[in-house]
């Protein structure tokens, strides 16, 4: 295989579309125009929608582009070998023009040819749609697949969850076709494919067939007059592919930053776990704040949206740098390494680049002139803790008096072996909420949004996924902790090997089974000894007053909780789990989300 820098993909990737007639368009913000229901731009295809709904696009029928993206669902997963904050998207599309079998020859050529990546063809794997109700089994693609040479063991045909793109409830959608490389590892089992967590198919492409249309969010699809091609490389992940790396942090973009830690720490890349993780942290979210404030819309850090999350990840940012001895503004060195790095391709930082130094070391300013006496009331609080409870007004003096987001907070906690008590949190957020309103006018906008519907449903299902681990696994299993956000759950529990595919599938069919018969959720409220005598649960004991609330969720849940549910079980969807993994030392944790019923 060819060893590659990121940027002579970026390039290749270019000169390969336009050879092929495309022409290539500019990226476009990380602030998406007219869409209020993202805060960033997560996808290449992002600002492509009006055109692939059927809006003339200015530049023709087939595009080309790089996309600078940003995702923040899973921030405190950042520095383990995948997970990113920014990252870049190469895009291709055809609208209207050119369609599926066009399409797959475009990608195996720049997969295989010596020109462009040159791989093996038996180290690579395809994915094409099975096939259900509302579309055929997508036959074309698996047949020009295999007359390109690809062994038909090698093309996998997998349901709609794996292999089916739709812009939301109505609009374009059709199935689309995933190239996967072959690493090393062994197969998890007989069956091991690319629809299998396992590691040993790694994702590189996606051909998106769009040549369907919703009108009704029932599922039913018809057919489009207009077909479109809309495809999506990933570019720090197939860099990584292509050079054998283990993990994304070892690509040229990273490792230029990385490079500037150790000579500021003094310390190796590889000294130990904590320093890979904190260096890791650092590269990336430094990275995604030159990119936020240095784009062409800019975004500054403030205590709501967009702001919020960048002020998260320069705090984080600055915590990492804390645990490496670094001179949290010694950051501002990496910053340009990064705006010298990314200035040929988004000039914008270039024009940005007096704002970017300015806001950040603001930011920096601010923070790390409380951060020193915000860890002391941390240290102190948890020194004189009784329990494995931080208490939510502690969180929240942290909060409102230091400047600690919450998620940091949560963060420093877990480390300690500790859960934070969020329902006093939020209590103490909506009393000074309330304060604020009365002494202003005003609604004082904090960092956090209210308890919603998505962080009821997952609240919920926490009770379920518990019933369902003690059931299939152990009654000794209690919760070690709990983080829920509108997108997923996360949910530590105390157990002391990993939890095989199989269980965690008895355990996903466990949970949707309450799903399906909609049982009710009855709350009482009871003295703390009586609810403890009736079988209720609760491994928090501490942080609850005499009396309690006890959730009874048919015969499957009986735990006392001062969290918020739904009323039944029916409304919560169907429950996938999409990771298992190591918490803490005999701590497991999973993380899974609910999906619209099937």
């Amino acid at each position: 295989m060819k060893k590659m820098t990121t940027k002579q993909l970026k390039d290749m990737w270019i000169d390969f579309y336009t050879s092929k007639n495309h022409v290539q368009i500019a990226p476009a913000s990380l602030v998406p125009e007219n869409d209020n229901s993202v805060l960033f731009t997560t996808a290449g295809m992002h600002p492509l929608v009006p055109y692939l709904l059927g809006k003339p696009h200015p530049k023709g029928k087939r595009l080309c582009d790089y996309q600078k993206c940003v995702r923040t669902n899973d921030i405190e997963s950042v520095g383990d070998e995948s997970h990113l904050t920014f990252f870049e998207m190469l895009g291709s599309w055809s609208l209207g023009d050119y369609f599926k079998e066009q399409a797959i020859e475009y990608s195996f050529e720049f997969l295989t040819s010596p020109k462009y990546l040159g791989l093996p063809l038996d180290r690579l794997a395809f994915t094409v749609f099975a096939g259900d109700e509302s579309a055929p089994r997508d036959e074309v693609a698996y047949q020009k697949w295999v007359s390109l040479g690809v062994d038909p063991s090698h093309v996998f045909f997998l349901p709609k969850e794996h292999n089916w793109w739709a812009a939301g409830e109505t609009g374009p959608c059709g199935p689309d076709t995933e190239m996967f490389y072959i690493t090393d590892k062994e197969p998890c089992g007989p069956n091991c494919s690319p629809a299998c967590d396992c590691g040993r198919y790694l994702e590189i492409w996606n051909d998106v067939f769009m040549g369907y249309t919703k009108h009704t969010a029932d599922g039913k699809v018809e057919e489009l007059e207009k077909k479109n091609i809309d495809t999506g490389m990933g570019l720090e992940r197939t860099v990584c592919v292509l050079n054998g790396y283990d993990s994304v942090y070892d690509v040229d973009s990273f490792q230029i930053a990385i490079q500037k830690l150790e000579e500021l720490s003094g310390k190796s890349y590889h000294d130990s776990e904590d320093v890979t993780k904190a260096m890791r942290v650092i590269a990336d979210h430094m990275r995604s704040s030159t990119m936020m404030i240095g784009d062409e819309v800019p975004t500054t850090p403030s205590n709501i949206g967009r702001g919020y999350v960048l002020r998260r990840l320069i705090r984080r940012s600055i915590n990492y740098a804390r645990s490496l001895n670094i001179d949290a503004m010694k950051l501002l060195d990496v910053v340009e390494i990064y705006i010298d790095f990314f200035k040929d391709y988004y000039p914008s930082l270039v024009d940005n680049h007096d704002l970017i130094i300015s806001e950040l070391q603001k930011e920096i300013k601010k923070f790390s002139n409380t951060i020193t006496q915000g860890y002391k009331e941390f240290q102190k609080a948890i020194k004189n803790l009784d329990g494995k409870v931080l208490s939510g007004e502690v969180a929240f003096r942290l909060y409102e008096t230091f400047g600690f987001p919450i998620e940091l907070t949560i963060e420093m906690a877990e480390k300690e072996g500790l859960s934070v008590d969020m329902v006093t949190f939020k209590q103490c957020e909506k009393e000074h909420k309330e304060k604020s309103r009365d002494q202003s006018g005003k609604v004082f906008k904090g960092g956090l949004s209210g308890v919603g519907e998505m962080e009821t449903k997952y609240h919920t299902a926490t009770h379920l996924l518990l019933a369902g681990l003690r059931t299939i696994l152990s009654d000794t299993i209690y919760q070690r902790g709990s983080n829920n956000t509108p997108e997923r759950l996360r949910f530590d529990f105390n157990f002391d090997r990993k939890v095989t595919r199989e269980e965690l599938d008895q355990i996903e069919n466990y949970v949707n089974k309450i799903i399906e018969e909609d049982v009710p959720v009855v709350c009482q409220v009871m003295p703390k000894e009586e609810a403890r005598k009736s079988g209720a649960i609760g491994i928090f004991n501490d942080k609850y007053g005499d009396e309690v609330k006890v959730y009874t969720i048919g015969k499957y849940s009986k735990e006392f909780c001062g969290g918020p549910h739904v009323e039944h079980t029916g409304v919560l969807g169907h429950f996938k789990i999409v990771k298992e993994e190591s918490s803490s030392a005999g701590v497991r944790r999973i993380k899974a989300i609910l999906e619209p019923s099937k």
